[in-house]
């Protein structure tokens, strides 16, 4: 019990922080600095504590039996889990020291965002500590429906306002597909423990058309949290309507969330190593199983690349731009899913880690030079952006070339992995639709870059007010930089999670 009190304190601590930020700002009435300092201190205890569990030793996880557990083997602990701890408290950070300055300017600053942002990462670590089906939908809906406040958190805003609408209608849309599709998986299988569910499967007796309908309506529904194609269409509408800075962290740590999910069920839904008593019919039945979910899964990443940079290259507003990457960006992670081994999974880990530190920092940018939610927003804004902030016209030209895979920035050694682990299990084609996608994406981000140095601006400059936004911009730049020089750390470590 004390053993799994310790690997449970990021949980723990997260759950504490969610309650007590609401407390403190019950009782500090228009003091706005209390939450906001208390919020940052309670993240910043909350990656500690996932370090230190990380640092366990595994095999005392492989100690706790079901029925020694506190959770009753509902949560799991350490490895990868912790590290996206980490990885969604930092996310939590850069957004909260970027979204002050932000808010106080478009629309002031209200401390139950702090709040709101908690949340969410409350629901996306237990998402990423869920190895029972039950407990991946709990942490889904804790994070959407904060979501759905944080895209309409600017209220004054119409746009703002129809993003969280849609999002809203949307998304508990998806969220049914996912609930079915789970009652569907228990009906086949008995069980909502996914490690039960991943050793039914590998014995062949329980493939068969309920099991079937349920992995295809998970699939439906997870691909919905991801943005991934056809079921995208809710997220240009809603990133580019939604406040700059939440933009950000939805379509990095959400996305990020939603691919842990898919990482979890399918190791379990789509076991790579039978059973050895299988006899040959139904070996020949769990592999046909195991092949056309794959296929299906590798046919929309496939879609997700091309839709996305393919649409994207039309957009006239930065917003819109990058929501439609985002998308594209999906279907890129989604190759880890259809690789299924060691490196495609260790690719979404590498590869999440350096998106989110582009992506946000490519967001703070925009969120930075934007006035009204309107103005400054076009890609045409940009244009002699270097000689107006020649800082800003560096960092974002570092965002995008990263986000085109150009090294030595981050985002290289992360498509580099993902194609690379598709390719060996036997999806090279899927590998050169990637491929292809990137030399699209191109056109959309040196586009950018184009506009910022080498055309020049008619009207009035855009003028900036950096602040505190210069902290998780250097931030992500330097984690950029770093990871793009020297990945093999981080590769290396999350091999170790799989």
């Amino acid at each position: 019990m004390m053993q799994e009190l310790i690997y449970a304190l990021p949980l723990t601590l997260i759950f504490i922080l969610s309650i007590a930020v609401i407390m403190v700002d019950a009782f500090t009435g228009k003091n706005k600095t209390v939450a906001y300092y208390f919020s940052i201190a309670g993240l910043l205890g909350v990656i500690i504590a996932a370090i230190y569990t990380m640092t366990l030793p595994s095999a005392d996880l492989a100690k706790m039996a079901y029925e020694g557990t506190i959770s009753k083997g509902m949560l799991t602990y350490g490895g990868y889990a912790a590290f996206f701890d980490i990885l969604f408290a930092v996310a939590g950070i850069l957004t909260i020291v970027a979204a002050k300055p932000y808010l106080t300017r478009e629309y002031g600053e209200y401390k139950e965002f702090y709040s709101l942002i908690i949340f969410a990462i409350s629901g996306m670590m237990t998402i990423a500590h869920a190895s029972n089906m039950v407990t991946i939908f709990i942490g889904i809906e804790i994070m959407s429906i904060t979501f759905y406040v944080l895209a309409g958190f600017i209220r004054t805003r119409i746009t703002s306002v129809e993003a969280a609408l849609k999002y809203f209608l949307l998304g508990s849309f998806a969220s049914g597909f996912l609930l079915y599709g789970m009652a569907m998986v228990y009906g086949a299988t008995g069980t909502l423990q996914l490690q039960e569910i991943s050793a039914k499967i590998a014995t062949g007796e329980i493939v068969n058309i309920y099991l079937q309908i349920g992995l295809a309506l998970l699939i439906i529904g997870l691909s919905f949290k991801v943005a991934a194609f056809p079921f995208h269409q809710w997220a240009p509408d809603v990133y580019t309507g939604s406040p700059t800075v939440v933009t950000g962290f939805m379509s990095t740590a959400g996305k990020a969330a939603a691919l842990v999910a898919f990482i979890v069920i399918a190791k379990s839904l789509l076991p790579t190593n039978f059973g050895a008593t299988l006899i040959n019919d139904k070996l020949i039945v769990v592999k046909e199983f195991t092949e056309n979910a794959t296929m299906i899964i590798a046919l929309i990443s496939a879609a997700t690349m091309l839709i996305g940079n393919i649409t994207a290259i039309a957009q006239k507003n930065v917003k819109r731009m990058l929501a439609y990457s985002s998308v594209a960006h999906a279907g890129y992670l989604m190759m880890g899913i259809v690789a299924n081994n060691e490196n495609g999974f260790a690719g979404i880990v590498f590869y999440s880690t350096a998106y989110m530190l582009m992506q946000i920092g490519a967001f703070v940018v925009v969120g930075v030079l934007e006035r009204d939610d309107t103005k400054f927003q076009q890609i045409s804004d940009y244009s002699g952006l270097r000689k107006s902030h020649p800082y800003l016209a560096a960092v974002m030209a570092l965002f995008m070339f990263s986000l085109a895979g150009i090294p030595p920035m981050a985002g290289f050694p992360g498509k580099y992995l993902l194609f690379t682990a598709t390719i060996q299990s036997g999806y090279t084609w899927l590998t050169i639709v990637a491929v292809v996608s990137s030399i699209i994406s191109m056109w959309f981000y040196i586009g950018l870059v184009l506009n910022m140095y080498f055309k020049e601006k008619e009207g009035d400059a855009l003028v900036a007010d950096v602040k505190s936004s210069h902290f998780t911009i250097a931030v992500s730049v330097i984690g950029v930089i770093i990871l793009g020089i020297l990945p093999s750390f981080l590769i290396d470590l999350a091999k170790n999670f799989f």
